[in-house]
């Protein structure tokens, strides 16, 4: 028979493990997008006449997610876009982008995305679904994410960061000004650090 020392060790022994294992476990947490500290961005790039790439982005937006790294499928997220701070690097042209040939910031000034699905791909991959809503029209897009890292920052905070990718179609929205046939498609390219709540 096993002594009574023995028991309680084994005892300590299963408790420290149990506490180790529940203290490194992942669990669904809501995060902020760090917009504030410039640690998220949103581009697009798309070709110019088949001879170069025209590259942008919107130096403004806002949003929040959840993420569970143990249960992908159960994460989300939403977006808001300022449409009126696109940015490509050339005052003119950002003019022309927010008239009503492109953008018709005006009458929509702002985008949005909200997820409504999120399907597993692999080890730290994922297709992210959902409503992407511009100029007015909403369609559904898939965007191909994958994690980058997660973990404590230096100011006692909490933080998971993830990159993705997806292609729209500038007549899928309403966008109807004729670029040429090389120019019918957008890439968007997003980087997402979100700060734990």
């Amino acid at each position: 028979m096993k002594s009574l020392n023995t028991v309680l060790k084994g005892s300590a022994a299963g408790v420290a493990l149990a506490t180790a294992l529940l203290s490194t476990q992942a669990f669904a947490a809501d995060y902020v997008i760090d917009t504030k500290g410039a640690h998220a961005s949103i581009n697009f790039k798309i070709p110019h006449l088949g001879y170069s790439l025209l590259l942008g982005r919107f130096n403004d937006f806002s949003g929040d997610f959840t993420y569970d790294a143990e249960d992908v499928a159960a994460s989300k997220i939403s977006v808001t876009i300022d449409t009126t701070s696109i940015d490509s690097n050339h005052a003119e042209r950002d003019k022309h982008l927010r008239s009503n040939d492109f953008l018709a910031v005006e009458e929509f000034p702002e985008a949005t995305f909200v997820s409504t699905k999120v399907v597993d791909v692999d080890d730290e991959e994922f297709d992210l679904v959902g409503d992407l809503t511009l100029r007015g029209v909403t369609k559904e897009i898939t965007i191909e994410v994958e994690k980058v890292g997660e973990g404590k920052d230096p100011w006692g905070g909490y933080r998971v960061g993830f990159e993705g990718e997806t292609e729209i179609r500038l007549q899928d929205f309403g966008i109807e000004k004729d670029l040429g046939p090389a120019s019918q498609v957008v890439e968007l390219e997003l980087h997402i650090e979100g700060i734990r709540k």
